[in-house]
């Protein structure tokens, strides 16, 4: 009975690509078997309460997959966002992510973050969920984000939205009735 346990764990792991604890109480499997798991080499422990396959292929956006897992209700936003698009030379140091305004703003110490607070209809539009390592991400449109960098711009940058609007309609990637819309 423990080894098909075992096996519905490396199962579970194997289809969302980053696991909590929480994850397995859908399941009925004791979270005890992580540890158990993780001990034996079975599973790697990724960070604080996140577990994945030990040779599990790890992306550049890795810290993307891990920042959801942790705020699953949050969106991916401003420079992180940029950057998953590919509009910025900015290279964040730290996961911008969105959380609704009275959300209780979430403590732990990897990956660093910094968070915004949207409220109502900006929270809620231009949202698109993007797969990462098997983990679903929720990311700010590119229209959305570009629009963004310039309602924050004192907290990025002006430099950095101008940067990020000359790219977009340089590369074509939204138009100007997209970013009008947002």
């Amino acid at each position: 009975m423990v080894t098909t346990k075992v096996q519905q764990v490396l199962d579970i792991v194997k289809k969302e690509g980053v696991i909590r604890p929480r994850d397995l109480n859908a399941h009925g499997i004791a979270r005890v078997y992580l540890k158990r798991m993780s001990d034996r080499g079975l599973l790697e422990h990724v960070g604080r309460g996140l577990y994945a396959l030990p040779d599990a292929i790890l992306t550049e956006n890795h810290t993307l997959a891990e920042a959801a897992k942790r705020v699953p209700r949050g969106v991916v936003c401003l420079l992180s966002a940029l950057k998953f698009h590919g509009l910025t030379t900015q290279l964040p140091f730290e996961v911008w992510f969105t959380i609704e305004e009275k959300a209780r703003k979430p403590r732990f110490d990897r990956p660093r973050m910094r968070f915004v607070r949207f409220s109502g209809q900006s929270f809620e539009a231009g949202i698109e969920e993007h797969k990462i390592e098997g983990v679903t991400v929720r990311i700010y449109s590119l229209a959305k984000t570009v629009a963004d960098c310039f309602k924050y711009r004192n907290k990025i940058g002006l430099d950095v939205a101008i940067e990020a609007l000359r790219e977009c309609r340089r590369q074509r990637k939204c138009s100007n009735d997209e970013l009008w819309h947002l």
